[in-house]
C-alpha cells in the first residue's frame, strides 16, 4: 500500500468516531447500523449488545462493509472511506479491557454522564476489523473519485 494513500486513509479514521456498519442477517439481506469505533491505525474496534442482531449476523457470516464519511455543503467535497472487512470478536479479557479502554476514550463525555458502573468486557461484545478492501473518496479530484487498496 502507498505509504501516502495509508496515511490519507489513517487521517479519516482518526477524524471520526461514528461508522455505517452493514452486516448480513441469515436471510441474506444486509443490515446496516450507526456504530461509534476506535481504531489503531487501520484496524477498527466496536462494541456491540452479547445478543444484538449483529453479534447475530456476525456469528453467521463475519464478512463486513462500512463506511466513514463526512457531510459537506457541496457534492465535491464528499471525502471519506469505505472499507470491506472481516470481523472477530475478542476473546482475551486482557485485550478487550484495552480495546473498552480506546473506545471510551473516544467518547470522554459518556463517562461522566453513565447511569452506574460501565458494563465490562465481559457484559457486551468487543469486535475488530480487519480490512481487505479499503476505498479512499475524495470527490474534490473528481465526482466518485476513488484509491481502491487491497490489504
Amino acid at each position: 500500500m502507498d505509504e501516502d494513500i495509508r496515511r490519507q486513509i489513517i487521517s479519516v479514521l482518526d477524524g471520526h468516531r461514528t461508522m455505517s456498519l452493514a452486516t448480513l442477517r441469515p436471510d441474506g439481506w444486509p443490515q446496516a447500523t450507526a456504530v461509534g469505533y476506535a481504531n489503531e491505525g487501520l484496524t477498527l474496534y466496536f462494541l456491540c449488545g452479547l445478543d444484538s442482531q449483529k453479534a447475530k449476523n456476525l456469528a453467521h457470516d463475519n464478512r463486513v462493509s462500512l463506511t466513514i464519511n463526512n457531510d459537506p455543503e457541496q457534492v465535491l467535497g464528499i471525502t471519506g472511506v469505505s472499507m470491506a472487512a472481516r470481523a472477530e470478536p475478542l476473546t482475551d479479557p486482557a485485550e478487550g479491557r484495552r480495546v473498552l479502554g480506546l473506545l471510551l476514550a473516544r467518547y470522554p463525555q459518556q463517562q461522566a454522564e453513565m447511569p452506574g458502573p460501565m458494563p465490562g468486557p465481559e457484559d457486551i461484545r468487543l469486535v475488530r476489523l480487519t480490512p481487505t478492501i479499503i476505498s479512499l473518496i475524495d470527490y474534490s479530484k473528481g465526482f466518485g473519485h476513488t484509491e481502491l487498496v487491497t490489504c
